[in-house]
């Protein structure tokens, strides 16, 4: 496949219908208050049932209500580094390097291909993202936001899910349907597994596909809740 010339020139700063999906277990911005999460609500954890099944993109394209695709991805494994590198600054290990191809070549023969991709800052996360973009078109057609809130967030408690709805609802609009946040752990399998209600875990380079519906992202956060995203599977290298 011929590459795009240069993948990255879409990404932005931040501002002041039938498909087949495989499930892989192997090797403007609307009012803050809008995008909470429910207070009260409660992620149930349940262990989800290993699957290779090819199943109908759950977005019927008679229904009214549009159904919005949320993939929260863990960057790839990371070199060590120099001696006196910052761990926001350590770069893809060789094996990172190979199952960020590996995934980008699953996202497209799924057909979760994001329209809009919100990213960690931290090197790692980019180079990941840069190699995927790299490998399938439509990664490279994506717009992108470099948020650096996501390295810290992520080392905080129970913090991740309500920070990436926010971040959602800011940069995302209601054309958009399918949305990949790129980040760290231990927030993001912390996250899919609030979003989902399901016991998740995210290795590097590992994917969780969500999906719920909403004629808006503020309506589908506010109507799923925690724990009402339906996860589809997890893309493994």
């Amino acid at each position: 496949m011929r590459h795009p010339p240069s993948p990255l020139q879409r990404c932005c700063s931040p501002p002041s219908g039938t498909a087949h999906h495989l499930l892989l277990y192997s090797s403007p911005a609307p009012p803050a208050a809008a995008c909470r999460l429910p207070p009260s609500a409660a992620a149930v954890a349940r262990s989800v049932s290993v699957s290779t099944t090819v199943v109908e993109a759950a977005a019927d394209s008679g229904s009214a209500i549009p159904r919005r695709r949320l993939v929260l991805l863990r960057h790839g494994d990371s070199a060590v580094g120099e001696r006196f590198t910052k761990d926001h600054d350590r770069p893809l290990s060789k094996a990172g390097r190979a199952d960020a191809i590996s995934v980008s070549d699953k996202f497209r023969q799924m057909g979760w291909i994001p329209e809009l991709i919100l990213c960690s800052d931290a090197t790692r996360t980019k180079e990941t993202l840069q190699i995927m973009q790299e490998h399938v078109e439509g990664l490279s057609q994506a717009l992108v936001h470099f948020i650096p809130s996501f390295y810290s967030i992520a080392a905080m408690d129970g913090q991740t899910a309500e920070h990436l709805q926010k971040a959602i609802c800011e940069y995302s609009t209601d054309e958009i349907l399918t949305v990949m946040c790129m980040g760290h752990n231990k927030g993001w399998e912390e996250a899919a597994s609030m979003f989902s209600g399901d016991s998740v875990v995210l290795k590097t380079c590992n994917a969780a596909l969500l999906e719920a519906a909403g004629k808006s992202w503020v309506e589908a956060f506010s109507q799923a809740g925690l724990g009402g995203w339906k996860l589809h599977g997890i893309v493994k290298p």
